[in-house]
């Protein structure tokens, strides 16, 4: 019987160091060894997951979902690591974090106050904002970012893993559909109200990636623009128009059928959530399994 966990976190890392090249230094292994350690997890699974050029290796839809189990599967394996090490070590002191403010009240903060349940001895100092802080003139021992198309930039003295995933899909309310219709393809959001999420007085586009690693940008018509996602989800609920927002956000209004999501055949963007820690040889324990819980259980879509 073979392993099931062979070549995965070779694969794992090609992904999160942006190519087989960068990977294989990593590692400390050559490209070679990389790019056929892909190839035998491919052949094993049945299915290609890069695209490879000349220049460059983008993840296909079918190794986008394989990395989202495979980072899963990961996060936890560390975490049980990390309750076996808790053992050893206590889980006390302050933990600092900073986090978005909606994503963190909804999926980030109900995980580490379970954490804090689990450990009587942890303190947590949680700080909601939506502004880039600096992680080590603020003092944080943690943030968490979204990461846009354009990819992380972490900086000097910090150290980045990717924990979970925000992906994006168009939604509205079975009143809207019934009125207006359902738009079956991209093309069709042109002939519907949408609102809009703006920040800094920009309206932010629609993305829709596509086979070849791109993504298509879309301005679509709307007379709503607001600087606020729960804000948009409530006017989508109230009928308004057709929305582009986080899975996470909607699940629940999705369950009781106050939206419905369209455009289910087409693969829906993800934005990385990465967590920041200041670079260190020695990890405080509290960080650490934080990290770790984060990683198993932040979600990544509806389910």
């Amino acid at each position: 019987m073979s392993d099931p966990l062979q070549g995965v976190a070779v694969f794992v890392e090609a992904v999160e160091a942006g190519g087989f090249s960068a990977a294989a230094t990593k590692l400390n292994l050559s490209r070679s060894a990389v790019g056929k350690t892909v190839a035998r997890l491919e052949e094993r699974l049945g299915v290609r997951l890069f695209h490879r050029t000349t220049r460059s290796q983008g993840l296909t839809q079918d190794g986008q979902v394989f990395y989202e189990r495979c980072l899963r599967a990961l996060g936890e394996l560390r975490a049980g690591e990390a309750l076996l090490e808790s053992g050893k070590q206590e889980v006390a002191g302050r933990l600092r974090v900073s986090m978005p403010v909606l994503y963190g009240r909804r999926c980030v903060a109900p995980i580490l106050r379970d954490l804090a349940r689990a450990h009587p001895k942890l303190e947590l100092d949680l700080s909601f904002n939506d502004r880039l802080v600096d992680l080590l003139e603020d003092g944080f021992d943690l943030v968490l970012r979204s990461v846009g198309t354009r990819g992380l930039d972490a900086g000097d003295g910090l150290t980045a893993r990717r924990v979970g995933f925000q992906r994006m899909t168009v939604c509205a309310s079975p009143a809207y559909l019934r009125k207006h219709g359902t738009p079956r393809t991209l093309e069709a959001l042109s002939g519907h109200d949408t609102i809009r999420y703006v920040r800094s007085g920009t309206a932010r586009p629609w993305l829709f990636p596509q086979e070849d690693g791109t993504n298509v940008e879309l301005l679509p018509r709307s007379r709503l623009r607001f600087d606020d996602l729960e804000a948009i989800m409530d006017a989508a609920v109230a009928g308004m128009g057709l929305a582009w927002l986080p899975c996470w956000l909607i699940q629940d209004a999705v369950r009781d059928k106050k939206l419905v999501r369209v455009l289910t055949d087409l693969p829906g963007l993800c934005f990385d959530i990465h967590a920041l820690w200041p670079t260190s040889p020695h990890l405080p324990v509290r960080v650490r399994v934080a990290i770790d819980a984060l990683a198993a259980k932040l979600p990544g879509s509806v389910k």
